[in-house]
């Protein structure tokens, strides 16, 4: 049902309509900017991830072939006694930040890459190649976190882009010609109406 079906032709409602026109172009303007801000932001941190998911697959390979390497030279039984011998966890914590009125998720992390002597297992027992394929690995953890945090910005980013274009569209296409239509529509009955009254008015005199 249009909006011009449920007013009445008044000067009131045409002040009240010139409001709510004012007030939904002011608002399309806002929307408009915070949407090309946010595409804005969305292309820069899409740059941050195409690099950062580079690295995570050079981290990866680089770990994997550190400890093919390791259980190669070692025995996988010396590999695994020496990772089940880790005593303290890395600590995440998850916390939020804003992006142009966008909560996004922040994830520190503590604990992750560790001196040699802190790794838990005996330096004398073990070899550098085990060395070398804990320290990959603590890089990959690294960066499986760094990755995780841009890629959940951007998924967010995406998600309030689209959101904030339905709003544009339904403001530029739904609401404001809706609203100039029935101010039209008003206009016009108050010109009609002012005719017959003038036209009233004539015979009455005559």
């Amino acid at each position: 049902m249009a909006i011009k079906d449920n007013i009445k032709p008044t000067r009131s409602e045409l002040l009240e309509l010139k409001k709510r026109i004012a007030l939904s172009q002011s608002g399309h303007k806002l929307l408009k900017m915070k949407r090309d801000g946010l595409i804005m932001e969305f292309f820069e941190i899409m740059d941050k991830a195409k690099n950062a998911r580079a690295e995570l697959l050079t981290s990866y390979d680089n770990a994997t072939q550190k400890i093919a390497i390791a259980r190669a030279v070692e025995g996988n039984m010396s590999v695994t006694s020496a990772a089940f011998s880790l005593k303290e966890q890395p600590e995440i914590n998850l916390e939020s930040k804003n992006v142009m009125g966008v909560v996004v998720p922040k994830i520190e992390s503590s604990g992750i890459q560790k001196p040699l002597q802190e790794r838990g297992y005996g330096v004398i027992g073990t070899t550098s190649r085990i060395d070398e394929a804990a320290e990959a690995y603590e890089k990959l953890v690294e960066q499986i976190i760094i990755s995780a945090e841009i890629e959940s910005a951007m998924k967010k980013l995406l998600e309030d882009i689209e959101k904030t274009k339905r709003r544009v569209n339904a403001l530029e296409f739904k609401v404001i010609p809706e609203l100039k239509e029935a101010e039209q529509f008003i206009k016009l009955r108050l010109e009609e109406m002012e005719r017959e009254n003038t036209f009233r008015l004539k015979k009455i005199k005559a």
